[in-house]
């Protein structure tokens, strides 16, 4: 049976306090579930306790039949990697295990180390276990999934695919592989809208039992059939889908406070039974059996506890103030980069928000980055109108000048003093992180005190570089009403579709290096699944000089 059961599971990192404890669930064979939980509530480590990575401190799992796991950061650690040693990592394990040790006797033959006969054995086990075809699956993944042909998986090294093309390749080939049992981190990270849409209904149409972590709050209003909810460090489960949680989350919040309302109300009435007993029987001892039972009672009600409280919501406050600045904002003029886009001209007026979309690898990064400085065009011109002041979201969070230094710190620079960079923090969730280093915040933490600097630094041009991939969903949420107060303009690449929809107009570069604009969130949508059936419609703006 390909059931997941999870038993009062715990799990505390090194020299620290419990991450989670008491958490218990079960998914059913063929169900389709996701965890969700405030960034670093240990939704990641629960995925790595049930693949083996790591062990628990308590509590116990089954996980029934064969099971393939991707993690979140898949591919990304060493760009220098091959290819088939990152595939390698994702096959069954008897396979993952005959590869390493391929791998490792091809090196020692190179090397000089071996002569030839352990690596023979190596190349024999591959094969006797599936090796080849699976490297006839890994091909024709790639031929689906890579927009280059892949002639060696050996040679071709993981950076030279797109964060997207690898995760893509890896989804391609553990969803076609149907284990019984697939454990996905944050699979839609740097997937672009129709990848997305392609990976839903791959989801959908999946026999094997799933247990994902996900933020993207569209797609797990499509493909999950239940709700693994860690907070509080313990766990409840909703069974439906994504659509009812945040009803369901109010409706258990507002019984555990009445719950816990009647335990109080409760415990004061045997308590005050119990003391008037006890006068009573101090008076006249004969009511000393009543007083001892109306103890005995009290004693037991209090012993038992009182049920959970409510969860206390997490509260993150951004308040992105912004400033005027000129009407017209930037002028675009003949623009292209690399050639990865045919040269366009738009312009930008202030307090509009722009969102620019396209699949993966027609250079919308590029263009941001172009916008802020960091990249000459290679065609045109960009030009800022007076009083703007640019500040950039970086996807991937690649600040050198947060490198070594701790989230306090870097706050304290923009504020000037302590105390107020405490506060700052506390708004943003990260209290607990004020001598914490930047690089061993978690992405989320990482996205959160870039969203505070831009705050305090007090720009009104924002350039967002996808800036909710890494955020749980109570904060994108939270930078979703602050860009709706915001007073200045802003341009952001995201395939995030619940936050696209807050943009006002949208520039959409496709796969053909054309550049379209296009006026509301519905036309977008389908320009994205669709280029060729919107491109002839009135409403859509050709941008580029084709």
């Amino acid at each position: 049976m390909s059931s997941i059961i999870v038993s009062d599971l715990e799990y505390a990192p090194p020299a620290s306090e419990p991450l989670f404890f008491d958490v218990s669930f079960a998914v059913k064979p063929g169900e389709h579930a996701a965890i969700v939980g405030a960034n670093g509530v240990g939704k990641s480590t629960i995925l790595r306790i049930l693949s083996g990575e790591i062990d628990a401190d308590e509590g116990e799992f089954a996980l029934g039949g064969s099971m393939l796991r991707m993690t979140q950061d898949v591919g990304m650690a060493d760009p220098d990697q091959p290819l088939r040693e990152m595939l390698i990592e994702v096959a069954l394990p008897e396979l993952r295990i005959a590869g390493r040790a391929l791998v490792s006797a091809e090196r020692a033959m190179a090397s000089g180390a071996d002569d030839g006969m352990g690596y023979a054995e190596a190349l024999t086990m591959w094969g006797d276990l599936g090796g080849y075809e699976l490297e006839s699956q890994w091909a024709a993944a790639a031929a689906r999934s890579v927009k280059t042909p892949i002639a060696d998986f050996g040679e071709r090294k993981v950076g030279e695919l797109s964060g997207g093309e690898r995760k893509r390749l890896v989804l391609e080939l553990l969803l076609t592989a149907a284990p019984d049992i697939l454990l996905l981190d944050e699979p839609d990270n740097y997937l672009d809208v129709p990848t997305r849409t392609w990976l839903e209904e791959r989801i959908v149409g999946c026999a094997s039992t799933i247990l994902m972590v996900s933020h993207d709050r569209t797609l797990l209003e499509r493909v999950a059939d239940k709700i693994v909810v860690i907070e509080g460090s313990g766990c409840w489960v909703h069974g439906g889908s994504y659509r009812s949680y945040p009803e369901a989350r109010e409706a258990r919040q507002s019984q555990l406070g009445d719950a816990l309302k009647r335990w109080n109300d409760e415990e004061r009435r045997l308590y005050r039974h119990m003391k008037i007993m006890k006068q009573r029987a101090a008076v006249n001892f004969k009511n000393a059996t009543k007083a001892n039972a109306a103890e005995t009672r009290w004693e037991r009600f209090v012993k038992i506890g009182p049920p959970p409280p409510p969860v206390p919501d997490q509260h993150i406050h951004v308040n992105l103030r912004g400033a005027d600045s000129a009407r017209r904002v930037v002028a675009l003029e003949g623009v292209s980069i690399d050639d990865l886009f045919f040269p366009f001209t738009d312009e930008v007026m202030f307090g509009e928000r722009i969102g620019l979309i396209g699949p993966n690898g027609t250079g919308k990064t590029h263009l941001l980055r172009a916008l802020q400085g960091d990249l000459e065009p290679t065609e045109g011109e960009i030009r800022f109108g007076p009083r703007t002041s640019v500040g950039t979201f970086t996807q991937v969070h690649h600040r050198p000048d947060f490198l070594g230094r701790t989230t306090g710190d870097i706050v304290l620079d923009r504020v000037g003093e302590e105390e107020k960079s405490r506060k700052h923090l506390a708004r943003y969730g990260l209290a607990d992180q004020f001598r914490q280093e930047f690089d061993t915040l978690s992405g989320g933490q990482k996205a959160r005190l870039e969203i505070l600097c831009l705050e305090l630094e007090g720009h009104n041009v924002l350039l967002l570089d996808e800036p909710t991939d890494n955020l749980d969903i109570d904060s994108s949420e939270a930078l979703e009403r602050a860009l709706d107060g915001f007073v200045g303009t802003v341009i952001a690449v995201s395939h995030d579709r619940t936050f696209l929809a807050t943009m006002d107009r949208y520039v959409m570069i496709g796969d053909d290096g054309d550049v379209l604009a296009l006026p509301d969130h519905e036309l977008a949508m389908r320009a994205l699944a669709d280029p060729a059936a919107v491109r002839s419609l009135p409403q859509v703006k050709p941008l580029a000089q084709v």
